[in-house]
C-alpha cells in the first residue's frame, strides 16, 4: 500500500503544470524546489549573447544579453538581486541563458516551428532557460518570475516546454496595434467640409518631409519621430511589436481635412477616381515608413462605399505592392469586402492579411480562409468602445466570461474562434491561416469622452485572462481571480493603478501645526506615518496653522505624484480670489476655476470637466473629491456633485457618462492666492 501511495503521488508529480497567465506545461520531478533567494547570478551564454530574433515582427529584435538586462531589473523589483554576466555553462545559483539547438520541439497550435518557445529547466541548484531563440528564452524569465511570486520565489523542479498556439497576440501581449490616423464620426457633417472640419481629426506622426507639410494635426498629439523611435524601441524591449495604421480610404478625414479635393461627397472618405488620392497617400506612407520598425503595416481600408469595390481593391493592391517596394514589409487591412467570383470583380491580393472583425461583415472562414487568405481574429465579440457603446452593443469592461465561456459549446474562448455562437463559422483550432486574436478598444466619442486610464481600467481585470487563451494556455476560471490578485500588482516596470504604498488607510496628512513643520529645511512633515514630507517652494510659508500661498508660483511640494482609484481628498482652503490649481500632477489637476469660469474642475489630458461648484471668497470651504469606482465626486461643504462627461453618440443623441480622475498631488496650491489647511488623502471611501 505504502508503494502504491508513492507511485501514484509521483504519477500527480508528473502530469503537473505550472499555475499562472499562462499555464505553462510542466514535469515536476520533485517535491523540492529552488528557492531565488539564493540565487546571485544571471548567465548568458557567450555564444549567443548577441543573437537577435529574426522571425518575429519586430526590425528591431533585442539581443539575449539585452533581454537578460531587462531581466535582472525585474528580478530586482521583487527583491531578487542578481549580477549579468556571460558564460559557457550553468552554474550553482544561477539561471543560465541560453538558445535550445533543437528548435523541432517549439511548435504552434498549427505544428510550425515557432522562434517564441521556450525550455524551462529547473534543479536543486538553479535555473536553465533555453529559447527557441532570444525572445523564446524573454518568454521563459516571464514564467520564472510568475512563479516566484506566486509561490513565495520558490520554483518547482523540474522540466517544461511551453510555446505560444498563435504569433499575434494582442492588445500588447507581443502586437500593439496601434492607430495613428483617425476621427470622430458625425453622419450629419460629413458632406460639408466646412462642417466636417469642426470634429476632430487626428494625424499622428510628425514630419519633416515638405510634402506631408501640415498633414500631422493637432500639434500636441503628434509622434515626432524621436518620440515614436523610443516607443518602439522600449516595447521591444518587452517582447511587443508595434503595429502601425494609417487609415485609408475610408475612416480619412485626417486626411481630407488636409487635402478636401480629394474627398466624395462623404468627407470621411477618398475619392480613388481622383489623381492625387493614390500619390497623397503615398506621400505620408513615404514620409513615415522609415520610422516604423515593423515588419508589416496596416493601411486601414475599412468600412469603405460600396458602390466602388473594384476601385477599392485596387487602392489596396496598388498600396500593398508600393509599400513592399519602398520597405520590404507586408501590409494588413480591415475585413471590409469578401472576395468575389463575379466576372469583373477585382478581389485584394491574398499577401494581404486580413484583419476579421465582425462576423456580419464578413465570414472569416468561407470568405477568407478558405480562399487562400491569412487573417487576425479581432471579431467584435472582444470589442469594447470607451464610457459608452451604441445600444449598449459592447460590454462596459473585458468580460471574463466571454473568455472562459466564449466558444459555441461553452468551453474557452481561443483565437480560432471567429463565431461564439455558431462552429461551422470556426476554422480548426490548428488552421495555419488564423495569425492569431487582437482584441480592441476603440474611442469613438472622442477626446473628451475618456481617458488614458479609463481605456486601461476598462481591460485591466479581463486582459490577463484572454491573454492565457491567446498563448494557448489552460487557465481555469476559478483559478483566475488568485492568479490575478497575486500577479497583477507586481507587473514590472509600470504602475498604472497609480497605487502608492501606506502603513494604512491614511495615505497623507499634512495638518501645519507648529511641531510638524522645519522651519530650518522648510518641510512639512507628513502626519500619517508614511514619510512623504513636503516641501515649501516658491515663498510658501506656514502661519497660523495654515499653507500660505502668494497666488503665482508658492506651492507645497509633494515627493508623491497622482493616486488612482480609489481614494478620498480632503483639505480646507480659503481663497482670496478665483484661480489656480488646489492640486496638480502629471495626470490631473484641480483648479480653483481656470480664468474663463469660475467653477471647480478637474483636468486629465488637457481637457477640463467641471462642476457646478464654486468656492466663496475669503471664507473657509471644506472641500473633498472622492473617487469611487468608474466615478469621481466633488463635495464642498454639504454639496456633493459627481464629475460628468456629455458625449454625442454618432451625431444623432447625448449621453452622460460618469469620469474616472487620478488624485492629483505632485503639487499643492501653485497659482491659489489664499490659504490651505487639513490636507488628507485616504484610501477610505463610502
Amino acid at each position: 500500500m505504502r508503494f502504491l501511495l508513492v507511485a501514484v503521488g509521483l504519477a500527480s508529480l508528473a502530469r503537473s503544470q505550472l499555475l499562472g497567465i499562462p499555464t505553462v506545461p510542466f514535469t515536476i520531478t520533485s517535491d523540492k524546489t529552488y528557492d531565488l533567494r539564493n540565487l546571485h547570478t544571471i548567465i548568458v551564454d557567450l555564444s549567443h549573447s548577441s543573437t537577435r530574433d529574426q522571425d518575429g515582427l519586430t526590425l528591431i529584435p533585442p539581443s539575449l544579453w539585452e533581454f537578460a538586462e531587462t531581466f535582472q531589473g525585474d528580478l530586482a523589483g521583487i527583491g531578487v538581486n542578481a549580477v549579468v554576466l556571460p558564460g559557457i555553462k550553468a552554474v550553482s545559483n544561477a539561471i543560465y541563458l541560453t538558445l535550445d539547438n533543437d528548435k523541432s520541439q517549439f511548435v504552434n497550435a498549427a505544428g510550425n516551428k515557432t522562434s517564441e518557445g521556450y525550455r524551462l529547466s529547473v534543479t536543486s541548484s538553479g535555473i536553465t532557460i533555453s529559447g527557441a531563440s532570444p525572445l523564446g528564452a524573454w518568454w521563459g524569465t516571464r514564467t520564472v518570475l510568475q512563479q516566484a511570486l506566486i509561490n513565495d520565489k520558490k520554483l518547482k523542479i523540474g522540466t517544461g516546454i511551453d510555446s505560444p498556439g498563435w504569433s499575434e497576440r494582442g492588445m500588447m501581449q507581443n502586437v500593439l496595434h496601434l492607430h495613428l490616423s483617425d476621427h470622430v464620426w458625425d453622419p450629419a457633417k460629413l458632406g460639408s467640409h466646412q462642417l466636417a472640419l469642426e470634429l476632430y481629426a487626428g494625424f499622428r506622426i510628425a514630419s519633416t518631409d515638405p510634402a506631408v507639410a501640415g498633414l500631422a494635426r493637432p500639434t500636441n498629439e503628434t509622434y515626432s519621430p524621436s518620440v515614436f523611435d523610443n516607443l518602439q524601441q522600449k516595447c521591444a524591449s518587452r517582447g511587443v511589436t508595434i503595429l502601425p495604421e494609417f487609415e485609408s480610404p475610408g475612416h480619412s478625414m485626417a486626411t481630407t481635412d488636409w487635402r478636401p479635393e480629394i474627398a466624395l461627397s462623404d468627407f470621411s472618405m477618398l475619392n480613388l477616381s481622383h489623381p492625387e488620392t493614390l500619390p497623397t497617400v503615398k506621400s505620408y506612407w513615404k514620409a513615415a515608413i522609415n520610422n516604423f520598425h515593423s515588419k508589416i503595416v496596416h493601411i486601414g481600408a475599412d468600412e469603405y462605399d460600396s458602390n466602388f469595390i473594384n476601385e477599392y481593391s485596387t487602392f489596396v493592391n496598388d498600396m500593398s505592392e508600393y509599400i513592399q517596394s519602398i520597405s520590404g514589409k507586408s501590409t494588413r487591412i480591415w475585413g471590409t469586402f469578401p472576395p468575389s467570383h463575379a466576372p469583373g470583380s477585382i478581389n485584394v491580393n491574398k499577401d494581404v492579411t486580413v484583419q476579421h472583425w465582425q462576423i456580419g461583415q464578413d465570414n472569416g472562414l468561407f470568405d477568407f480562409i478558405d480562399n487562400g487568405y491569412t487573417i487576425v481574429n479581432s471579431d467584435d465579440y472582444f470589442y469594447l468602445d470607451l464610457k459608452y457603446s451604441d445600444g449598449n452593443q459592447y460590454p462596459k469592461e473585458l468580460d471574463i466570461q466571454r473568455v472562459f465561456h466564449g466558444s459555441p459549446d461553452g468551453s474557452a474562448f481561443a483565437p480560432n474562434i471567429l463565431d461564439a455562437a455558431n462552429a461551422t463559422n470556426n476554422p480548426p483550432r490548428d488552421s495555419p491561416n488564423v495569425l492569431g486574436h487582437l482584441a480592441v478598444v476603440w474611442n469613438d466619442w472622442g477626446p473628451n469622452a475618456s481617458t488614458y486610464h479609463e481605456a486601461y481600467y476598462m481591460v485591466r481585470n479581463g486582459l490577463p485572462a484572454l491573454a492565457d487563451k491567446q498563448w494557448g494556455g489552460s487557465l481555469q476560471e476559478q483559478d483566475y481571480a488568485g492568479l490575478f490578485a497575486t500577479l497583477q500588482p507586481a507587473v514590472p516596470d509600470q504602475n498604472l493603478d497609480q497605487r502608492i504604498p501606506s502603513k494604512g488607510p491614511t495615505i497623507l496628512s499634512y495638518a501645519f501645526g507648529s511641531n510638524i513643520v522645519s522651519s530650518l529645511t522648510a518641510t512639512v512633515r507628513d502626519g500619517s506615518g508614511n514619510g512623504y514630507h513636503g516641501s515649501l517652494e516658491n515663498g510658501a510659508y506656514v502661519s497660523g496653522g495654515a499653507l500660505q500661498l502668494n497666488g503665482r508660483s508658492a506651492h507645497l511640494k509633494t515627493p508623491l505624484t497622482s493616486k488612482g482609484r480609489n481614494y478620498t481628498l480632503s483639505f480646507s482652503v480659503l481663497p482670496k480670489s478665483h484661480g489656480g490649481a488646489l492640486f496638480s500632477g502629471p495626470d490631473s489637476s484641480f483648479l480653483n476655476g481656470n480664468g474663463t469660469s469660475t467653477n471647480l474642475m478637474l483636468v486629465a489630458d488637457n481637457i477640463a470637466y467641471p462642476v457646478n461648484l464654486t468656492l466663496a471668497l475669503n471664507k473657509w470651504s471644506d472641500v473633498k473629491v472622492e473617487a469611487i469606482g468608474p466615478q469621481t465626486f466633488i463635495s464642498v461643504g454639504t454639496q456633493r456633485q459627481e464629475v460628468t462627461i456629455l458625449m454625442g453618440i454618432w451625431g444623432g443623441y447625448m449621453e452622460e457618462g460618469p469620469m474616472a480622475i487620478e488624485a492629483p498631488l505632485a503639487a499643492i496650491g501653485q497659482g491659489i492666492n489664499g490659504q490651505m489647511k487639513n490636507i488628507k488623502l485616504s484610501s477610505d471611501v463610502l
